[in-house]
């Protein structure tokens, strides 16, 4: 190995209600190694445990957001190999966190990242960005659960297209399909996600976080009815609703505590 990959690890940046994951080997485009994926996971569980975050940028240095998985990491780097769970395992895990999530892509997409950030609840991208999936062209198997993903929130013909013939979409082609959820200038990127985050971390937290795990279980075909209406009765004797009524009623803007 010519140089340590360990270094640069992903960030981990705190600021009130807004956390940011941020990759930073922009010499390898952002390439997330074993390593990475330790790290990844450690951040999003001190992510879950703070109780007093509303909302999770994930971002990237450099002008793309992420080749993806380094495949030749596990042979390189031995010993982060044998601690780190596997690369869907951190991107289901990401798809999990409690919070509201929105990826920042301000540059090419490529890989496993495609999945990484399609597991965002929000993909921010610009005009020029491009991505493609690859692994029909290296001999990959793409792993189920990023497969369900695809299908799940693209359809079936839009994962097919993109995973049988390794098709490179560009910036306006990934917001019809729904691959982007907002496409904007580059110059605009940093003020359309402070936009968003803001508007997130402005809403009813219990309610917000409560829909969206039922939205995703709905989207994978597993929503857990039992689970969603006790998450409704919480919300509905909680101290957030009688702020949003109250503020409703007042022609104010309500300020919701959360759990």
């Amino acid at each position: 190995m010519t140089e340590d990959t360990r270094l640069d690890p992903p960030s981990l940046e705190i600021a009130g209600p807004r956390a940011t994951i941020r990759l930073h080997r922009s010499r390898h485009r952002n390439r997330i190694e074993p390593g990475d994926i330790v790290r990844i996971l450690e951040h999003l569980d001190t992510v879950d445990a703070n109780r007093d975050l509303r909302v999770l940028v994930l971002a990237a240095s450099g002008p793309a957001f992420s080749a993806g998985f380094h495949l030749g990491g596990f042979a390189e780097d031995k010993e982060a190999a044998a601690r780190a769970p596997g690369f869907d395992a951190m991107v289901d895990r990401f798809e999990a966190v409690r919070i509201p999530t929105i990826c920042r892509l301000q540059g090419g997409v490529y890989g496993g990242s495609t999945d990484l950030a399609l597991t965002a609840d929000f993909r921010i991208g610009v005009t020029g960005m491009e991505m493609f999936m690859p692994a029909a062209r290296l001999g990959v198997h793409y792993y189920p659960g990023g497969l369900r993903r695809y299908v799940s929130r693209l359809g079936l013909n839009t994962a097919k297209r993109l995973f049988l013939t390794a098709e490179k979409l560009g910036a306006e082609e990934l917001l019809r399909i729904g691959y982007l959820t907002h496409l904007v200038a580059p110059q605009d990127l940093d003020a359309a996600v402070d936009r968003l985050a803001g508007t997130l971390a402005a809403m009813a937290p219990l309610a917000v976080q409560g829909m969206k795990q039922a939205l995703n279980e709905i989207g994978h075909g597993a929503l857990d009815v039992a689970a969603c209406n006790e998450r409704a009765r919480i919300c509905k004797e909680s101290a957030d609703i009688q702020e949003g009524l109250a503020a409703f009623r007042e022609k104010r803007t309500p300020v919701f505590r959360g759990a």
